[in-house]
C-alpha cells in the first residue's frame, strides 16, 4: 500500500518547516544554542514570530527538532563510513574511517555540533525522542568494538576483574554493548570501560579542537585526530 500523495498545504507545510529549521542551523553557527530565538528566526524566514509558532510553539520544540536532524544526519555519515568497509578482519579500518566521519561532520557544521556536545543549553532538557537519533553513531563505535571483540581468536580475554562498585555503574552500558552483540552473555567489564574511554576520548578530542583547546599545542588537527583513534582501536583490540 503506497501512501497517499501529499497536499499543497502539506507541502508548503513541510518547506516552510525545513526553511526554519536552516535558519535556525545558521543560527546556531552565529550566536551558539544558548542564545537561539524564535523572533529572531521568524525575521530571518519573513515571517511574524506567530506565525512560527503554528510550526514550532516554542524554543524547546525547536531545538528538540534541530537536536534529531542534527543526530540523524550525522549518524547517517558514520553510518556510511563504516559500511564502505568489508565486515570482517577489518574493525580498525572501519574504527578509522566512523571516527573520521565523525570528526569531519563536526568540522563542516560547528553550530550543530555545539548543539549535540557543547554546553547544555540553559533551561532546555532533551525529551526522550532524541533518543534515537543521539544512539546511531554510539551505535557504529559500540558495534565495532563488540564484534571485534567476539571474534578475537588469538588474544587471551581480558581481565574481567574490576571494583563492584564500578561494575554496577557499567550496568546500562553493558546491557547496551550486550544487545548489539545478540549473545546472551554480558560483554566483560573491561570491554565496556576500554569502549567508553575510547567514545568519549574520541568527542573529547574533536571538542577541544573546535572549542580553541588545543591552540598552540597542535599544528595539524587531523594528523593528530588519526593518532588519537589509533591508539584507541589498539586499546580495543582492532
Amino acid at each position: 500500500m503506497t501512501n497517499a500523495p501529499k497536499t499543497a498545504r502539506e507541502r508548503a507545510r513541510t518547506e516552510i518547516t525545513g526553511e526554519i529549521l536552516q535558519i535556525a542551523r545558521q543560527q546556531l553557527t552565529r550566536v551558539g544554542p544558548g542564545e537561539l530565538s524564535l523572533r529572531a528566526v521568524a525575521r530571518e524566514v519573513g515571517m511574524v514570530s506567530s506565525a512560527v509558532y503554528r510550526y514550532f510553539p516554542s524554543r524547546d520544540d525547536l531545538l528538540t527538532a534541530l537536536l534529531i536532524s542534527a543526530y540523524d544526519e550525522l549518524g547517517a555519515a558514520v553510518e556510511a563510513a563504516d559500511a564502505s568497509v568489508r565486515r570482517r578482519d577489518h574493525y580498525a579500518r572501519r574504527w578509522l574511517l566512523s571516527c573520521r566521519a565523525i570528526r569531519a561532520w563536526a568540522v563542516e557544521h560547528r553550530g550543530d555540533y555545539a548543539l549535540l556536545y557543547g554546553s547544555p543549553v540553559p533551561g532546555y532538557a532533551a525529551p526522550q525522542s532524541t533518543i534515537p537519533a543521539a544512539s546511531r553513531v554510539t551505535t557504529v563505535l559500540v558495534g565495532i568494538a563488540v564484534e571485534a571483540y567476539a571474534g578475537r581468536i588469538d588474544d587471551a580475554p581480558w581481565d574481567d576483574a574490576v571494583p563492584r562498585k564500578l561494575h554496577r555503574t557499567l550496568a546500562s552500558a553493558r546491557n547496551f554493548a550486550a544487545a548489539l552483540q545478540g549473545a546472551d552473555t554480558d560483554p566483560p567489564d573491561e570491554l565496556i570501560v576500554r569502549t567508553l574511554m575510547a567514545w568519549s576520548t574520541v568527542f573529547g578530542t574533536i571538542s577541544f579542537e573546535l572549542f580553541g583547546h588545543l591552540v598552540g599545542a597542535i599544528e595539524d588537527h587531523a594528523v593528530y585526530f588519526d593518532a588519537v583513534t589509533d591508539r584507541l582501536a589498539r586499546d580495543l583490540g582492532l
